[in-house]
Parts: structure tokens; C-alpha cells; sequence
């Protein structure tokens, strides 16, 4: 016969059958497992950022409870100011002593110990009557979201898709910003509208904090434990040397913008209460999340421009918004503060989230925890060290004046990103002519 026809498989030997079962199984087994580990690992990354937020969620809970702390049991606004830089000591001390830890044990095992600590903050926040019982509290959720900052994060950067390039740098900067916001949010409406309005957001959070702990059970490990534990210990922060020209500008932005946050926390209970008129708990919580909420919004607008036009352009806005802030408060205008709060969010979400992002760039799966560390040890640092000078200052000095303070620190810092931003290298190449190594200066970040 003439021609070729495809083999009748009912008519094909047994054997040869077999054969073709078995090798059509080996070309499936490589997609069929690539498409297993796809799933897990979006699991992960699912458990990591709902952790992440739950995390900042449960650390935002006392915002709105802090006028009924003043009213009911004498607080201070310095003494509020105080449980803020217990809270920003706390991580900053497990951002030195752990910040590397998730390297050496596993992503997965630090991140339950965070949630872990963070559950027992808020468990010993439901009782709460005196400053002392604050402090502690701030103090053990500090350290918590202090673990949660630097293992999370690097789990979050581990298991992202691959696409968008801008998604691990946005969920990992942005995921604090929108767990405050919904913290912020959810106390302000339980604690005007729930029954227990100083217990419930506590056993919400509480709750979410478990939920978190379960899914990461779940996940699969990314970071493969290694020895040096103890080590790991001992106090570093490290940088990666191709990311340090990125570092002073990254620490104004981070400095600035997280020095603003800490003043909503510390002082803006006192400051809508007494010079916006306005007793609301819920008001509180929308008032914070004005400023956290467009951080989210405004981070993927960064990913437009160049590293450093972004950064210039964010805190521009974000300086913007603080004179509008000066303003509303000048003024005694509600609507206005709200309005100049988001205008500020937007900028700092930019901003934040750019420099976030240069200094992830090429970075290794061993570099993530520590630059993760150091960022949010800038970030802390800046929420930490203004608000001990200006609770110190609130004795003397009006809320209106310190607000003026913090805008100073807005101007000083938009001027030196404005005058020193600066694009990732992407490489190097060498001039044979000169010999002279010529750095490739990134313009598509």
C-alpha cells in the first residue's frame, strides 16, 4: 500500500501501548508538577500578605481607644506619645536581634512566633487602666510586628509572581499601610458602635491573628532552615553595596513619611478632638486611615517613572499635603485635613514604595530579610525618635506647634530627595580604552 496512516490504537501491540502511556506521562509530569508548586506558592503568598496586614491591623487597633484611655483614666498626650515609642523601640529592637532569623529557621517558623507575640499583645490589652499595662502592650505588639516586618516581608518577596515586577515591592511595602488602615478603621467603628468598646477590636484582631498563624501552617517553606541561628543574633544590618548610593535618600523618605504616621497615632486622637471638634472614635480611625489608605492607592503609580523621579514627585506631593495639613489645623477645618491627609498618603505611598523597591533590586533570596530589616529599622527609627522628642516637647508646647515641627521635617527631607535621588545600577561593563568600569544606569525601574 502506498502512504502512511496513523497507528489504530486498538489495533497497536499491548507493549508498544505501554510504551506511549509512559512517555506521554513523562512529558506531563514536569507541567503537572510546575503547576502544583504554581499553587502553593500563590498559597503562600496569599497566607504571607494576609498575615502581613493582620499583623499592622492588630497594631493599629488602639488608635481610636486612645481619647477613651484620656477620658476614663487620666492619660496624657504625652503619655500616648510614650505607648508610640514603646511600640517603635520594640520593633526596632527585634528588627536588630531578629531581623535575620527567618534565614536560619524558616520563613514559615518566625512568622507564626510574630503573630504569636502579637496575639499576646492584644490579649493583654484588654486590660487596660493604667500606663503601664499600654506600654507593655505596645511594647510586646512592637516586637512582634518588628518579626513580622522582616519574615513576612521576605516571604512575601519569595513566593510573588513574577508578574507584575512592581507586585512583591508593593504588597510588601504597602501590606503595613493597609492593615493599619483597616485596623484603624474597624476599632473606630467598634469601639462607637460595638458592644465592649474596649475589649472587641482586641478579640477581632485576636482572632484574625489565629486565622494568619493557620494559613502560614499550610503554606510551604521557602527559606530552607540553615545553622547559625544563634549568631544571627548579634546585632547587623546589612545593605547590599549595589543598592548603598540608594540608601540616604531612601532613609529621608523613610524617616519622614513614617514620622507622619507616628504623629497621627500619638497626637491626631488629641489634635481632632480638641482643634477639629470632633468626639467620634470612628472619625479617629478614618481620619488615620486617610493617610495610610492612599499609600496603597499611590504605590503602583510609582512604577511610571524612573526610581528617581518617582521618589521626587512623591514626596513633593507628600510635602503638599502637609501644608494643607498646617492649614486645616490653622483654620479648624475638618474637611480640609481629611482632604490634604489623603494628598499626603498618596505621596508617601509613592515615595515609600519606589525606594522599597530600588533597594530590592537584584537582590538575592539571603539578602531579602536583612535589607527588609534595615528598612523598617529606618522606618521605626522615624516613628520612634520624633515622637519621643515631641511628647517630650507637648508639656510645653501646643499641638498646632508641633505639627509645625513635623512639617519642618517634611520640607527638609522633600528638598534632599528632590536635590539627591538617584536610579539602581543594573550592571557593569568595562571600557577597554580607558579601563574603566562604566556603571549602566537603570532608566526602565
Amino acid at each position: 500500500m502506498s502512504g502512511a496512516h496513523p497507528p489504530d490504537a486498538s489495533r497497536t501491540p499491548g507493549r508498544f501501548r505501554t510504551r506511549e502511556r509512559h512517555i506521554s506521562m513523562q512529558n506531563l509530569a514536569p507541567a503537572i508538577n510546575q503547576a502544583r508548586r504554581g499553587r502553593t506558592l500563590r498559597l503562600a503568598f496569599l497566607s504571607a500578605v494576609v498575615s502581613l496586614v493582620a499583623s499592622f491591623a492588630a497594631s493599629a487597633a488602639p488608635i481610636p481607644l486612645f481619647n477613651i484611655y484620656r477620658a476614663e483614666d487620666g492619660f496624657t498626650n504625652a503619655g500616648i506619645s510614650m505607648a508610640v515609642v514603646a511600640n517603635s523601640v520594640g520593633t526596632i529592637a527585634a528588627l536588630l536581634v531578629l531581623g535575620r532569623l527567618s534565614n536560619h529557621l524558616g520563613r514559615r517558623l518566625t512568622a507564626i512566633a510574630s503573630l504569636g507575640l502579637l496575639l499576646l499583645g492584644c490579649l493583654l490589652l484588654l486590660n487596660v487602666h493604667d500606663i503601664g499595662t499600654l506600654l507593655a502592650g505596645r511594647l510586646l505588639m512592637g516586637v512582634g510586628t518588628g518579626l513580622a516586618s522582616s519574615s513576612l516581608t521576605s516571604y512575601i518577596v519569595d513566593t510573588a509572581p513574577t508578574r507584575p515586577e512592581w507586585l512583591a515591592s508593593v504588597a510588601s511595602s504597602q501590606g503595613p499601610m493597609l492593615g493599619l488602615t483597616l485596623g484603624a478603621i474597624a476599632s473606630g467603628a467598634l469601639v462607637q458602635f460595638g458592644p465592649w468598646p474596649r475589649d472587641l477590636i482586641y478579640l477581632v484582631c485576636a482572632g484574625l491573628l489565629v486565622l494568619s498563624a493557620a494559613l502560614i501552617v499550610i503554606s510551604p517553606e521557602t527559606a530552607e532552615p540553615t545553622p547559625g541561628a544563634w549568631r544571627s543574633l548579634l546585632p547587623r544590618v546589612r545593605v547590599p553595596a549595589r543598592v548603598r548610593h540608594l540608601l540616604p535618600v531612601a532613609a529621608a523618605v523613610f524617616l519622614a513619611t513614617w514620622a507622619t504616621g507616628a504623629f497621627y497615632q500619638a497626637f491626631m486622637p488629641a489634635l481632632v478632638e480638641d482643634q477639629l471638634h470632633t468626639h467620634s472614635p470612628l472619625i479617629l480611625g478614618l481620619v488615620f486611615a486617610a493617610y495610610m489608605a492612599p499609600s496603597v492607592l499611590g504605590a503602583p503609580l510609582g512604577g511610571r517613572f524612573t526610581s528617581a523621579a518617582a521618589q521626587r514627585i512623591g514626596m513633593i506631593i507628600f510635602l503638599t499635603g502637609w501644608i494643607g495639613i498646617i492649614t486645616a489645623i490653622a483654620i479648624g477645618t475638618l474637611a480640609l485635613f481629611i482632604a490634604a491627609t489623603i494628598v499626603a498618603g498618596s505621596g508617601q505611598g509613592i515615595a515609600i514604595s519606589v525606594a522599597t523597591r530600588g533597594l530590592l533590586h537584584d537582590s538575592t533570596l539571603a539578602d531579602r530579610a536583612p535589607i527588609f530589616s534595615a528598612i523598617y529599622l529606618l522606618c521605626y527609627s522615624g516613628a520612634a525618635f520624633p515622637s519621643l522628642i515631641s511628647g517630650e516637647l507637648s508639656n510645653t508646647f501646643s499641638l498646632p506647634q508641633i505639627a509645625l515641627g513635623y512639617g519642618g521635617l517634611a520640607i527638609v527631607a522633600t528638598l534632599f530627595t528632590v536635590l539627591a535621588a538617584r536610579n539602581p545600577y543594573t550592571g557593569t561593563t568595562r571600557n577597554s580604552q580607558h579601563g574603566e568600569l562604566i556603571k549602566v544606569i537603570d532608566r526602565n525601574t
